[in-house]
């Protein structure tokens, strides 16, 4: 891990400015700090003393005048983003103004093997500010802050890849469906909305919260674990913990298609994916499956809608993006409860690489510019 260099608070504040913008000219840094010409000239310099900024060229103003052109110096370091996903680890490496740099993905059981094919694949000599790392698990904070899964969900993968990672560098970790709400806010199907449910259906669920452009966590780091919702609840029937996780979780769907199955309807699918092909092609059992499915998880959001009333719910993950659902989802969201927009996720596999990617990228600003002095 590199030092930290020790900055003023004019130079803290144009890096940052300059580490969200990707390239400016002083002038253009002057306008997005908030900050006079001649305190951003020599935040610029003092930057570019350090190597945390460098001239990348010359623009060419309507005046005819050009302006040197700033960008991200090579002490400015990069961050690891790493994705320990129920089947695969996705991994990515950027730079400080979210440059992708790196990438690699495996198997989930290779995690650590994944993970340093990105490292290697990061330009030499780049210092490394900080790793996200996205769990399907609520995050724990232990003695000495050292932060872990909270449960065996993921505790033994992210120990597995652990070991791969470059000591002395901050580690932090952030619930896997938050990550790709995130990745929705900005880049996806949620973009322009500052609240929305980012409701995630494949081999388990989850539940990402935004509240005015921020991640809703719970004081236990835990809100959105729909999973914990009391399931079945019915006279004579016990609840049991994540049964309704099992109910409506992809396992649980294709045992229910082995069930509907007829021997006319031929072989008999052994993926999701391939019930919802079926599906797409007019096979009426597969259909019928598919139909109950998205009833199911229109009661879910059902649920949702009556707690949070976000306006928006996002469906996500290796069964809920599937575009097949959302006529079934919206008309049972629609009995149950009040008029809310459903749609499918558009940031597909990666979004929750690109979610942590995103939450890395900050932090990694935050680590430069943490060290700023208090008075110029």
């Amino acid at each position: 891990m590199a030092e930290a260099t020790r900055l003023t608070e004019s130079a803290s504040t144009v890096f940052a400015v300059l580490a969200q913008a990707g390239s400016a000219t002083r002038p253009q840094l002057a306008s997005l700090a908030g900050l006079s010409k001649p305190t951003v000239s020599s935040a610029v310099s003092e930057l570019e003393s350090a190597r945390l900024a460098a001239h990348s060229g010359t623009a060419s103003s309507g005046t005819g005048r050009s302006a040197a052109v700033y960008r991200l110096g090579a002490a400015a370091g990069a961050v690891l983003a790493v994705d320990l996903g129920p089947a695969l680890t996705r991994v990515r490496g950027c730079a400080l103004d979210g440059t992708l740099l790196a990438q690699a993905t495996g198997s989930r059981a290779d995690a650590a093997a994944v993970v340093r094919e990105a490292l290697v694949a990061l330009p030499a000599d780049t210092p490394l500010r900080t790793i996200v790392v996205a769990v399907g698990d609520v995050t724990a904070q232990e003695e000495g802050a050292r932060v872990r899964p909270a449960t065996a969900k993921a505790g033994p993968v992210f120990d597995a890849m652990a070991v791969a990672l470059p000591p002395g560098v901050p580690v932090h970790l952030e619930n896997n469906v938050n990550c790709a709400a995130l990745a929705e806010l900005h880049e996806g199907a949620a973009r322009g909305r500052h609240t929305f449910g980012y409701l995630r259906i494949g081999v388990g669920i989850g539940l990402g919260i935004v509240v005015g452009g921020q991640v809703l966590r719970g004081a236990n780091g835990a809100a959105g674990e729909l999973a914990r919702l009391p399931y079945p609840w019915d006279v004579g029937r016990e609840p049991r913990q994540e049964a309704l996780e099992e109910y409506i979780g992809a396992r649980s769907l294709l045992r229910r298609a082995a069930e509907a199955w007829q021997n006319a309807d031929g072989p008999c699918p052994r993926t999701a994916e391939r019930l919802f092909a079926l599906a797409g092609e007019g096979r009426a059992t597969a259909r019928a499956v598919v139909g109950r499915h998205a009833a199911d998880i229109g009661r879910l959001a059902a649920a949702v809608v009556a707690v949070l009333d976000p306006g928006l719910i996002v469906l996500g993950g290796s069964t809920g993006a599937d575009p097949q659902l959302l006529p079934g989802v919206r008309a049972e969201l629609d009995r149950l409860s009040w008029p809310t927009e459903v749609v499918s996720s558009t940031v597909g596999d990666f979004g929750t690489v690109v979610g942590a990617a995103r939450l890395a990228v900050a932090r990694g600003v935050q680590t430069v510019t943490e060290a700023a002095q208090t008075k110029d």
